[in-house]
């Protein structure tokens, strides 16, 4: 028991075949996601494939239907647009299938990265698919190829759980600097827009605080614009999934706005 990632390393080296799947424990696949991901990669240029998240426990508490949307948003908005651009940012672990000659050239910079002069334990998933978008390979989604995990089902385990992903999100996206320019532009739009959206989002809140604190009086104009927001995300969401469950996502405002930011400052 020496975390995940020596565990993938001792399995890829002892491995023979030409493609890797990785699944998480708490996970279990569809049928046909083993061919649906195999049929990505037959394309030599592309070194890892992950396929379409959902909570398996979807229906357990408020939070995880709160989670297996965000799962739906994070896969078919923001994966399914990368994926248009041959680099997906981070072939999520519940379910992702790499080339194994890939991987085996990349385990020493894999196994040897650093944190703060402490081996990583975390951000596996990202560091490794920005090993290979650095390697010149395409990074795909397959949204047919379904895989449904276990997610957190207390408030609890979801900020451990958040707390680990922001981390690795805001190190992996330091060393994805360089691989950028490669890259379609849109990328680097991508990557911008996801780190400088949260911090605009921050700045809003707190300047929000900062108006009802001196002036006692509600900043109902950053409600607004927030709320507005929230509602036309929402709204595009239910109409591109055809499911109306998706306009109570709008609770995730409040959680990233009273939970999240703070956790992840």
């Amino acid at each position: 028991n020496v975390g995940k990632r020596k565990a993938q390393i001792a399995a890829i080296t002892q491995s023979s075949g030409d493609l890797i799947l990785n699944v998480d424990s708490d996970t279990t696949l569809a049928p046909d996601v083993v061919s649906k991901l195999a049929l990505k990669m037959r394309d030599p240029a592309v070194g890892a494939a992950m396929g379409q998240l959902k909570a398996s426990n979807q229906k357990d508490t408020w939070l995880t239907r709160l989670i297996d949307m965000e799962y739906w948003l994070a896969c078919n908005e923001e994966r399914a647009a990368q994926a248009r651009f041959g680099a997906v940012m981070c072939c999520c672990g519940p379910c992702a299938m790499y080339r194994r000659s890939a991987m085996l050239s990349l385990l020493d910079q894999y196994e040897t990265q650093l944190y703060r002069g402490k081996p990583s334990d975390f951000g596996e998933d990202r560091h490794l698919t920005i090993l290979m978008l650095s390697a010149g390979f395409r990074t795909e989604y397959v949204p047919s190829a379904i895989a449904a995990t276990v997610v957190p089902d207390t408030i609890g385990i979801y900020l451990r759980q958040q707390l680990r992903w922001a981390r690795s999100t805001f190190r992996d996206t330091l060393l994805a600097l360089p691989v950028l320019p490669g890259l379609d532009r849109y990328l680097t739009l991508d990557a911008i827009g996801q780190n400088v959206g949260l911090l605009l989002l921050a700045l809003s809140v707190l300047t929000g605080i900062g108006e009802f604190a001196l002036t006692a009086t509600l900043p109902w104009w950053t409600i607004l614009v927030i709320g507005s927001m929230t509602l036309v995300r929402c709204s595009v969401a239910a109409y591109r999934a055809r499911e109306l469950r998706f306009l109570g996502f709008a609770l995730h405002t409040l959680v990233n706005i009273f939970l999240l930011i703070p956790l992840k400052a």
